[in-house]
C-alpha cells in the first residue's frame, strides 16, 4: 500500500534549499517499477526559470542512473530525515549496475504517480518534468578552478525539471 502523502503546492515548501540539498542529500530516481534506478546527491537547486517551478541536478555520463534520466521522460528527487542517512550513503557508493540498492539498504520503492519512481520512506518527494538538458562545457567555466572538479574531464550533464507535484509524508 503507498505511504500516504499529503501533496503540497511548491511554493508553499519551507525548507532551506542549500540544506535540503547540500547537507541532507537526495536521491534522483529515474525509470519505472520495472526497471529504474536510484543515486545519491549533493548538488542541484530550485528556482523559478521560464515562468515555472524547477528543480535541477546533475549527473555524470558514467553513472547507471545517467542512461534512465535519458530515455525517461520524469523523474523524482526524494528526501529522507537524518534516519535514512545510511541508505542515501550506501546508495552513492554501490552501483545499481551490481545490486539492488534500494532493496539493500530498505528502501521500498513505489509510484506516487505513474512512470515515476520514489520511495515510501521518503519525507519529501519532488515530481519532475524534463525541460531541458545541457552538458557542462568546461570552455565556459569563468572560475579556472571549477576544472578541478573534474580531472578525468567527466563533465555532468544538467536536468532540468519542472516540479509538477510535491509531497510530504503524512507519517
Amino acid at each position: 500500500m503507498p505511504p500516504k502523502f499529503n501533496e503540497v503546492a511548491p511554493e508553499s515548501l519551507n525548507e532551506n534549499v542549500f540544506k535540503l540539498i547540500g547537507k541532507d542529500w537526495m536521491l534522483i530516481t529515474a525509470g519505472n517499477l520495472a526497471k529504474y534506478n536510484t543515486m545519491t546527491a549533493s548538488w542541484g537547486g530550485m528556482g523559478i526559470l521560464w515562468g515555472r517551478k524547477v528543480a535541477f541536478c546533475v549527473i555524470r555520463p558514467q553513472r547507471y542512473t545517467f542512461q534512465f534520466m535519458e530515455s525517461a521522460p520524469v523523474f523524482s528527487l526524494t528526501f529522507f530525515t537524518e534516519a535514512y542517512r545510511y541508505a542515501l550513503d550506501f546508495i552513492g557508493t554501490n552501483s545499481g549496475r551490481k545490486l539492488d540498492k534500494a532493496a539493500e539498504c530498505g528502501l521500498t520503492p513505489f509510484e506516487p504517480s505513474p512512470g515515476i519512481v520514489s520511495f515510501m520512506e521518503a519525507r519529501l518527494i519532488l515530481e519532475c518534468k524534463k525541460l531541458y538538458t545541457h552538458d557542462l562545457d568546461p570552455e565556459k567555466f569563468l572560475d579556472p578552478t571549477l576544472n578541478n572538479v573534474y580531472p578525468a574531464r567527466d563533465y555532468h550533464r544538467m536536468y532540468i525539471g519542472e516540479i509538477l507535484r510535491a509531497g510530504l509524508s503524512a507519517a
